[in-house]
């Protein structure tokens, strides 16, 4: 459908010529073929020079219409003035067959010696033939015009979805660099030898969301690597107040995924479960993939009483993010079990491939640990 929607040779404006020339040698090509079939005196070859003959009053008499009628009139929704033009130049079609014949084609005929001449006058089957032929290159342009702006209207849709898709994916930048900055802060205040260290992890990740996060995927690895990355940042200012588990299972290599999908869920961990429990604060990653399938558990403790809020700015853009980038394609689970919180997601990865073909996601409820 696409190769379609966008081919240059229907659509451009450069083989405009050629591609009149092709249909009316279709056209005039069919309509002798059927005047055989019927009967007619003459040979194909015959019939074929008097269709040829008729093409300039076939286009005299059909181009109005489609360039003007159609167009101006019918696509604008002003159906009834489209009917009445339609109507009058019918009419008006009935003595512009009759002249065409007696004043140009008759004797043009005659000069050349030909055979068989249609007589003058009305002919009932030259004047269906003449509007026939109009109706043909009518309906070719109706559903043209109307594929373009449906092609119009969809590249407009995706124009609105990639813009805000866009927005969305900055707006997450920000969000994710305060938080770290604020880490990195803290260990400046105490003059600490490891802040020149947190910085180059810093730069790291910025490197990554400023140049990488630029591509509608990246390396799955790569992904994984920032989120590590990340959790040694926090890891730091934790020290050994924090227990972190850290799994990765499955191939990586060959898989592309839309960037910082994860990062957003291990980033609201830290910030809603550790930072805001008194006692010993745990926190379990567990990154797989089987199948095509990625699946993403992250696991915190939290104080039992204070609820976690799943709608901040981070949380609400990976949200919107997936339904744009995989409608159809994920599992989404968010689940508050008291006193510590699960989030499980799935996704189908083929690797580095248009997202839009990938196929629905088909796997089973993901298992939430209760432990």
């Amino acid at each position: 459908m696409n190769a379609f929607l966008y081919n240059d040779f229907v659509f451009s404006r450069r083989y405009r010529v050629w591609r009149h020339i092709i249909y009316w040698c279709f056209h005039i090509s069919l309509w002798a073929a059927f005047w055989v079939i019927i009967g007619a005196p003459g040979s194909y070859a015959r019939q074929l020079l008097n269709m040829a003959m008729w093409v300039p009053l076939f286009i005299f008499f059909s181009y109005p219409l489609v360039y003007f009628a159609i167009p101006h009139l019918l696509l604008k929704g002003r159906v009834l003035q489209f009917l009445g033009v339609l109507l009058a130049w019918g009419a008006f079609g009935l003595y512009l067959d009759v002249a065409y014949r007696s004043y140009v084609l008759i004797p043009v005929q005659e000069a050349m010696g030909l055979e068989n001449i249609l007589p003058r006058g009305p002919l009932a089957f030259c004047y269906l033939c003449m509007t026939t032929s109009a109706a043909s290159p009518m309906i070719i342009k109706f559903f043209k015009l109307f594929t373009i702006k449906q092609r119009d209207w969809m590249l407009a849709q995706q124009e609105k979805a990639t813009a805000e898709l866009q927005l969305l994916k900055a707006q997450v930048h920000p969000h994710f660099l305060f938080n770290t900055l604020n880490n990195i802060y803290s260990f400046s205040l105490d003059n600490s030898p490891k802040t020149p260290a947190l910085i180059l992890k810093l730069s790291s990740l910025l490197s990554y969301m400023l140049y990488d996060c630029r591509s509608e995927e990246v390396r799955l690895e790569k992904e994984i690597e920032i989120m590590k990355n990340y959790i040694d940042l926090e890891r730091e200012r934790y020290g050994n107040k924090i227990e972190i588990s850290w799994n990765v299972e499955g191939e990586m290599k060959g898989k592309f995924i839309a960037p910082l999908l994860m990062l957003p869920f291990l980033e609201n961990a830290f910030k809603h479960g550790a930072s805001e429990q008194i006692e010993k604060p745990w926190l379990g990653v567990d990154i797989s993939m089987q199948h095509g399938i990625l699946r993403f558990k992250i696991a915190n403790s939290k104080n039992e009483y204070g609820p976690i809020s799943n709608h901040g700015i981070g949380i609400e853009n990976v949200k919107k993010r997936l339904e744009f980038i995989y409608p159809g394609k994920y599992e989404l689970k968010i689940n508050d079990e008291g006193n510590f919180f699960v989030v499980s997601l799935m996704i189908r990865l083929l690797g580095n491939v248009a997202i839009s073909t990938l196929s629905p996601l088909n796997v089973p409820n993901p298992q939430i640990a209760t432990a």
